[in-house]
């Protein structure tokens, strides 16, 4: 009976599988900028042996290859120090004040404090290698991430948002699409609908014209000529979907009560069905009053069809202040003491195909709410509901 709800399983999976696909996706990333940084250890380790090899040479030694090896390094940025800490050689750094190539080695005062700070924060990282000159004598290599390597850590972060982005886009395309489709539908059958009614109506006026001439009783006969004209107001509204209706000013109160004494002859003698005023009788509101009469109708016989044709039906007008600028709106509530619904299916009952009538189509509250609140800038929502005890549907339209 609830065709979404196949899709929110189906969406779940979904969701799960592209959770799954993501974490894949990340700990391959993961295993790679792993193994990158291993290796960049790797060349560390060969660099620190490098440096030993040039350090304990003897002066008349071949020196080149060692020498090129150390070279070799212009990605990753390194520290030499000594035993107590103090800097020895330093490569790779973005340092604030550039180096005089007539003295390289020196290193001034701002280089200095800059390459202290950042020995400070090497030192409590794993990123160190012992170099031992001599006994008795160690040099500390530390080192950290090369440039490719922390951009290349980042990059899974940049795809997967990029992919993110691309998913929602995606989606909102094309449910976008698939509402304009939906809308396109709804709007041809409503208009056929009111089309094929509007002979059928025409002779039924007819013959009910002609009721008191055959002896008919002229209070039948003055209901049937009721409901005759409900038809045909029905089929006005029908084709009324699709293009925005004129609304005019009425008052609400009387339009509401006119809805509640045409409903009560014609729903089980079971159902209770009041009405309560609490707003102003000449509080007007900017209307299509068929439209408006559908919507209430509507929500009138959903009512009594959860009740299974016996209980109790209030609804209650009266005035409130919504929106963050707290503008003037009338609030109907169409409170039932049916069967109530489950706070997961508050807003899936407006989406079309939704019904737990056998023979329902799944489309009256999906009008309803494209009535209210597309062409008459109002809300319509389930505000109360509790399974075995009743629901209450609320309407806010904006006062004039």
């Amino acid at each position: 009976m609830n065709p979404y709800a196949p899709r929110r399983y189906a969406s779940i999976a979904f969701l799960i599988f592209s959770l799954a696909v993501v974490g894949a996706f990340l700990y391959i990333s993961s295993s790679i900028v792993g193994d990158l940084a291993s290796q960049e250890r790797e060349r560390m380790q060969i660099w620190a042996d490098a440096t030993r090899e040039i350090v304990a040479s003897k002066p008349d030694a071949d020196i080149d290859f060692p020498l090129s090896i150390v070279q070799a390094n212009t990605s990753i940025p390194v520290l030499l120090t000594d035993d107590e800490g103090n800097i020895i050689d330093h490569r790779n750094f973005n340092l604030p004040e550039p180096i005089d190539s007539q003295q390289p080695l020196y290193i001034s005062e701002a280089n200095m404090d800059y390459l202290r700070g950042r020995l400070e924060s090497l030192r409590s990282s794993s990123a160190m290698i012992e170099i031992e000159i001599a006994d008795g004598v160690v040099q500390h290599l530390y080192y950290e991430e090369s440039r490719a390597l922390r951009l290349l850590s980042f990059f899974p972060y940049v795809q997967l948002a990029v992919m993110i982005i691309f998913v929602i886009v995606v989606y909102y395309a094309v449910s976008s699409s698939k509402r304009a489709e939906q809308n396109k539908v709804w709007v041809g059958l409503s208009k056929e609908t009111a089309h094929q009614l509007g002979t059928p109506i025409s002779s039924l006026m007819a013959w009910v014209e002609l009721l008191p001439s055959f002896g008919v009783d002229g209070e039948v006969a003055g209901e049937m000529d009721k409901d005759v004209k409900r038809l045909a107001a029905v089929a006005s509204r029908f084709s009324k979907i699709g293009s925005r209706p004129a609304l005019e000013p009425a008052p609400i109160c009387e339009v509401t009560e006119r809805i509640v004494s045409y409903m009560a002859t014609r729903i089980s003698s079971q159902v209770d069905l009041t009405m309560l005023c609490d707003a102003r009788h000449d509080l007007m509101v900017a209307m299509s009053q068929p439209l408006i009469e559908w919507v209430m109708e509507n929500l009138i016989k959903n009512a009594v069809d959860a009740m299974d044709g016996h209980g109790s039906i209030t609804i209650t007008v009266s005035e409130t202040a919504a929106g963050k600028r707290h503008k003037p709106y009338v609030r109907i509530d169409v409170a039932d003491t049916g069967k109530g619904l489950s706070r997961r299916d508050f807003n899936t009952i407006f989406r079309p195909g939704y019904t737990t009538k056998s023979r329902g189509w799944g489309l009256g509250l999906t009008l309803a709410r494209r009535i209210v609140e597309q062409y008459h800038c109002g809300k319509i929502f389930v505000s109360s509901s509790t399974p075995g005890v009743g629901t209450v549907f609320t309407i806010l339209l904006p006062t004039l």
